[in-house]
């Protein structure tokens, strides 16, 4: 199967494809965290419209789409103004959009937090999300770095809902506050949101789940869309 995962740079997403056999690329505005070729640098709404056969999985960027952020909408942080503000949210609901109604991919994951209601006005075709999961839900252990709390949705086209995977019984709260108090902004210059997204849930079996429920590796094929011919390799961030 080819699987484009777009927005990511981490390239975790992707390899948990490659190792279960399918023909997996990563695609981000950003170069890759580590050396690869299996890394397209470039707008995912460029890639995506490439003969992807199956499957599409994506998580953009949510800083003005999450519900927990819908109070700079209101009042602009400090050194920014509100028509900045609404001019990202309308942004981050477009690529939303773009990402969900992509025509030819059959198969499409989109991830995000809960949205507030100004972004769901924005996202055309807007559907509720399929399921939500906790990171810690996926976690084998209390020392685990998916032992964490936050929420996120998974919208879903033709795919099945995630099992929950790990052996916790419930979260463990020492894990989850310590962790939660941190902020951390990621390279990409997004919100804290997407960096513990990125550490948290793409980093443990989540995402493993999915990979491993979705059957029927194909021969491995070279995207056109590439820089000469080559995925661009990231030398690091």
């Amino acid at each position: 199967m080819k699987v484009l995962i777009g927005c990511e740079t981490s390239g975790t997403v992707r390899d948990a494809f490659l190792e279960r056999g399918h023909d997996a690329w990563s695609c981000d505005v950003l170069p890759s965290d580590t050396p690869t070729n299996r890394h397209i640098q470039d707008d995912i709404r460029n890639v995506m419209q490439d003969d992807w056969d199956l499957l599409m999985v994506a998580h953009p960027p949510c800083t003005r789409l999450c519900n927990s952020g819908v109070r700079w909408l209101h009042k602009a942080p400090p050194n920014r103004t509100l028509p900045e503000m609404w001019a990202e949210l309308d942004e981050g609901a477009e690529l939303f959009s773009s990402v969900w109604n992509v025509p030819h991919i059959s198969m499409v994951a989109v991830e995000n937090p809960v949205m507030h209601k100004h972004a769901k006005e924005r996202i055309r075709n807007y559907v509720p999300f399929a399921q939500s999961v906790q990171p810690w839900e996926f976690a084998k252990s209390d020392d685990s770095g998916d032992n964490v709390k936050k929420r996120t949705c998974l919208w879903l086209k033709n795919l099945p809902k995630l099992n929950r995977t790990g052996s916790l019984d419930r979260l463990h709260e020492t894990s989850a506050t310590s962790w939660g108090q941190v902020q951390i902004v990621g390279s990409s210059g997004q919100s804290f949101t997407r960096a513990l997204l990125m550490r948290w849930l793409c980093s443990g079996g989540l995402w493993h789940d999915l990979a491993s429920r979705v059957y029927g590796p194909s021969e491995p094929r070279t995207p056109s869309h590439l820089v000469g011919g080559q995925a661009v390799s990231g030398g690091g961030v």
